[in-house]
């Protein structure tokens, strides 16, 4: 058994990743999406095996990510969002409550679910982390994702089973 697990090299099982993406403020998750395609194709994934899922908003990036994370052949589910911070708590509820279901998804069903989702105060904050002078958070989430499968797999192969839980 390997005593050290590490998931920055060595080559990707086969299977699926979904992305799945908030349409409003498009123009920020637009941005997000390209980052994380451009990453995932660089790690070597053909386009067929990057499923997008667009849903309406953040609130609605969970129930598709559940289907998508229940698939045999899907590896992980990147989610991608922006939120910005309007002049109620608006923002604040649905950042949180979302936050939890995705980590729910992944506790239960053993895969990895990545977050996306920008929880900023203005949108010159969101344009910044969308491939401004704070990166693409979108790429970052794929980076992630990449890591996490490898390290999954290896677990896997160190006889851990593939099983979920609910908190």
């Amino acid at each position: 058994m390997k005593t050290e697990i590490n998931g920055t090299q060595g080559p990707l099982p086969e299977g699926k990743v979904a992305i799945v993406v908030s349409r409003y403020n498009e123009s920020i998750t637009g941005q997000l999406l390209q980052g994380a395609r451009e990453t995932l194709q660089a790690a070597g994934l053909a386009e067929e095996d990057i499923q997008v899922i667009w849903v309406s908003g953040a609130w609605e990036l969970p129930l598709p990510t559940s289907y998508a994370a229940r698939r045999k052949e899907t590896l992980a589910v990147i989610t991608l969002g922006a939120v910005i911070k309007g002049e109620t708590t608006h923002d604040e509820h649905i950042n949180r409550s979302v936050c939890n279901a995705l980590m729910d998804i992944g506790l239960g069903t053993g895969k990895p679910i990545l977050l996306g989702l920008l929880t900023c105060n203005t949108v010159d904050q969101a344009i910044q982390r969308a491939g401004g002078n704070m990166g693409n958070k979108g790429s970052e989430c794929a980076e992630a994702a990449l890591e996490m499968i490898r390290v999954v797999d290896q677990m896997q192969d160190q006889g851990t089973p593939r099983v979920g839980f609910h908190r």
